[in-house]
């Protein structure tokens, strides 16, 4: 594996892009920062970070598997992964929020930003954005957040958290390998935070609705069964859940 060791960037994603655009990168290269300027998150939104504290990193996968039709396998594949490599180090309650934050209990302690290169009306190249929580205990701007840290009261080092994850990635990836799509989906919604459960949701509008969440269809879109019992799909601009 490549690592790309950098102590203040923009962002990561974004160092990895203009790599690819000068020259061939490895498959699982990743790119680290102690910080970024401007860490991005899920709908335009920052990633609050103290400097040295936490996972911040961008991984490159070049894709020969994943159609543009079923891209949302490539989130599935890495929440999984997260997931998976935190119940190693004791976080509790772990799960995933639609679409792609990791949880534990009501508290996010992990996002994701995934960027696709597409070429010729396919995938070629992904970069896999992670911003993980290790030992940051105070979030000024982030009330809801939580680390590793704060949880369970360990120092940890980032990069024994980094080859965890990437080792992850590489499992799940082994069932796409196996053309077993329909398992990671099944594994995913099993996972998600709060399915089956009674949720408040604010649509695109800002009026809230309430339902519970019973899954995610083919293309990553969130299935609610709403109050008149009929489920009805939302993209990610279209609703976010509140509780």
């Amino acid at each position: 594996m490549n690592i790309i060791k950098l102590n203040a960037i923009d962002s990561t994603n974004d160092y990895l892009k203009n790599l690819l655009d000068k020259k061939p990168v490895i498959n699982y290269t990743v790119v680290t920062a102690n910080f970024q300027n401007k860490g991005k998150g899920q709908m335009g939104g920052f990633w609050e970070s103290e400097a040295g504290k936490n996972l911040i990193c961008s991984v490159y996968l070049s894709n020969s598997i994943i159609k543009l039709s079923n891209q949302f396998v490539i989130n599935i594949i890495v929440c999984l992964a997260i997931k998976k490599s935190l119940h190693k180090f004791n976080i509790p309650q772990l799960s995933v929020k639609w679409p792609n934050d990791i949880m534990s209990g009501s508290s996010k302690i992990c996002g994701v930003l995934i960027e696709n290169i597409i070429k010729n009306s396919s995938i070629q190249d992904i970069i896999i954005g992670i911003g993980l929580n290790v030992n940051q205990t105070i979030f000024k701007n982030s009330p809801n957040a939580t680390s590793i840290k704060k949880i369970n009261g360990n120092f940890y080092n980032t990069d024994e958290i980094l080859f965890e994850i990437i080792s992850n990635i590489k499992f799940y990836y082994t069932f796409l390998e196996k053309d077993n799509l329909s398992y990671l989906y099944k594994l995913y919604e099993k996972n998600l935070y709060r399915v089956n459960k009674v949720s408040m949701f604010r649509l695109a509008d800002k009026k809230l609705v309430s339902g519970f969440i019973s899954g995610v269809n083919e293309f990553g879109m969130l299935k609610i069964i709403m109050e008149d019992d009929l489920e009805k799909t939302f993209g990610i601009k279209e609703i976010s859940i509140v509780n």
